[in-house]
């Protein structure tokens, strides 16, 4: 007979103090494992453009860039993974595997910590005023760097190579 521990996820989805939703250890989730894949409609950049822009009083989308021509919009299909919020000084980072975005822990997670990634946003362009307000950071960390948007030297780096390290195991 199975446990109920281990068909049940790590975490739970409720309100946060950084925005809206955010998803919660419900356990201790060890550094290096996996949590949850990001899941949602599979579209173009074109179509991501055509669906958000910048006439939103703040960033709030479920967007995530795949590659150069896929992004993932998780407001459609999408599953809880939607929920975890921006932290400048997060505990889990996003690994693209193969084209499938996977959220993992950088560090243990205790029991009721939220669970946060850095959201390294990137706009092509040069700098608007008008993004200050619009990807405004509500992490609270002492590190915050007050943005959603990747910090200068993130911006200028060309082709990141995304999930290029050890891999963790799934939860």
């Amino acid at each position: 007979m199975r446990s109920s521990r281990s068909t049940r996820p790590p975490w739970e989805v409720r309100g946060s103090p950084i925005q809206g939703l955010g998803v919660f250890a419900v356990r201790r989730i060890a550094r290096g494992a996996r949590i949850i894949e990001y899941t949602g409609e599979r579209i173009t950049h074109q179509e991501a453009a055509e669906r958000y822009d910048d006439r939103m009083e703040r960033h709030h989308t479920f967007l995530f860039t795949v590659d150069e021509t896929t992004v993932i919009d998780a407001a459609q299909e999408g599953n809880e993974a939607r929920f975890i919020n921006h932290a400048c000084d997060p505990n889990c980072e996003a690994v693209n595997e193969d084209g499938r975005i996977f959220i993992e822990a950088i560090r243990d997670i205790a029991p009721g910590e939220e669970l946060t990634y850095d959201y390294n946003l990137e706009r092509e362009g040069p700098y608007r005023a008008s993004w200050k307000r619009i990807y405004v950071c509500r992490c609270g960390a002492p590190s915050c760097r007050g943005t959603l948007l990747a910090s200068q030297p993130e911006r200028r780096r060309k082709n990141r190579p995304e999930g290029a390290r050890k891999r963790g195991t799934t939860v």
